[in-house]
């Protein structure tokens, strides 16, 4: 492995810090108070190139390979305080344009892929229902074949973007005897006949990523907006969250950085019994703790990019990496608000927000329990 970057990828990197610096810090405390979705931030990113960075040039993108694309998300993870927006373009990026790519047709990538990459689409993915999370296959939501469309029943759940999505990445099974062999994958369109958005789903953290329900009546989609072949949803499934274990926790690694330099300046600064707080032993070991597992949780991301980028899987380093950044991330917020002390527990420092956010971390994309049994299968246990 060579992580030796290239002029180019640095150069790259640096430009999205100071975009992201420059445009997408205004206001984020009050939009995450009113649960705001920031779309002229998201229209500023796909005009930057954010969403277009893996996808060829033919549809809008900008070709870039794994590990540049993760270091763009670092970057951007460093200089944007919005995580809620971070996640949300990820979320589409690695669970709707991702399968799009890899599994569509030339015409589904025609029609889709270029107008999520230039923001002119928002997509989301749609898998979890009300009776099934970690059991992700155990579907309720069928896909009945009328002639040359489907008709979809079922609901989904805890679905990022739902409320604001143009198109959605669906799931249903065309035969529930088939059981997993019957999933199918689905891109539904937001005005298909059928097809109703609930209201918003408020959370604990990543408030302006909005999420929802997606209900299904009936709805009809046509035969040739089903993605990929009828019973390959496990496949097509497996390879997105693999994708998506493998990248959406890039930004957190900025956001360790980005934390690891305010605690920095605040040690450094801070007086109490006539010396800075940072010579006390006990305050300098969480920052050093903080620097520990932000280094680690580099050199697991930096080798699950390297292993897909020259092997093109890497499914239990993904859940590795995945399990490691999420909870490194939710104590390395702990340790920030404890270093800042009481004023750490204040919104205007900005960092009881990144640990509401943190904790999202260990359930998308699978559960740190999830994380583990996968790990655990593939040690043969």
């Amino acid at each position: 492995m060579d992580f030796g970057w290239e002029k180019e990828q640095i150069a790259i990197k640096d430009s999205v810090v100071k975009f992201a610096q420059r445009e997408l810090n205004h206001e984020v405390i009050a939009k995450d108070k009113a649960n705001v979705f920031p779309r002229d931030e998201w229209q500023k990113c796909a005009k930057f190139g954010i969403q277009g960075f893996p996808f060829p040039e033919e549809y809008g993108g900008i070709n870039a390979d794994i590990l540049t694309c993760l270091l763009v998300m670092e970057g951007l993870g460093y200089a944007c305080k919005d995580s809620g927006l971070i996640f949300s373009i990820n979320a589409q990026l690695w669970s709707v344009q991702m399968p799009i790519f890899r599994f569509g047709t030339d015409e589904q990538k025609k029609k889709y892929l270029a107008k999520l990459c230039n923001g002119e689409f928002i997509g989301a993915h749609g898998m979890t229902e009300p009776g099934s999370g970690s059991d992700a296959f155990s579907l309720s939501t069928t896909a009945e074949l009328q002639g040359d469309h489907y008709l979809l029943n079922g609901i989904k759940t805890l679905v990022t973007n739902g409320p604001v999505a143009d198109i959605f990445v669906v799931f249903a099974t065309v035969d529930k005897r088939k059981s997993f062999m019957g999933v199918t994958c689905f891109i539904v369109e937001k005005n298909f006949p059928g097809f109703q958005v609930s209201k918003d789903i408020e959370k604990m953290g990543l408030r302006t990523s909005p999420m929802s329900e997606l209900i299904f009546t009936d709805c009809q989609v046509p035969v040739i907006n089903r993605l990929g072949r009828a019973g390959q949803g496990v496949s097509i499934f497996n390879d997105s969250m693999e994708w998506e274990r493998s990248c959406i926790l890039a930004s957190y690694l900025g956001g360790m950085e980005r934390q690891i330099e305010t605690c920095l300046r605040h040690v450094k600064t801070r007086r109490q019994f006539n010396q800075p707080i940072g010579k006390f032993q006990a305050v300098a070991n969480k920052i050093v703790d903080m620097k520990v597992r932000m280094e680690t949780a580099r050199l697991m991301l930096y080798k699950v990019a390297w292993l897909k980028k020259t092997q093109g899987k890497a499914p239990m380093e993904a859940a590795m990496t995945k399990l490691y950044m999420s909870e490194s991330w939710v104590k390395s917020c702990m340790d920030a608000i404890q270093v800042h002390g009481g004023y750490g527990f204040t919104t205007e420092y900005e960092l009881e927000r990144d640990l509401r956010d943190s904790v999202g971390s260990t359930l998308y994309s699978g559960t740190s329990e999830i994380q583990r049994n996968i790990i655990a299968r593939y040690l043969g246990l």
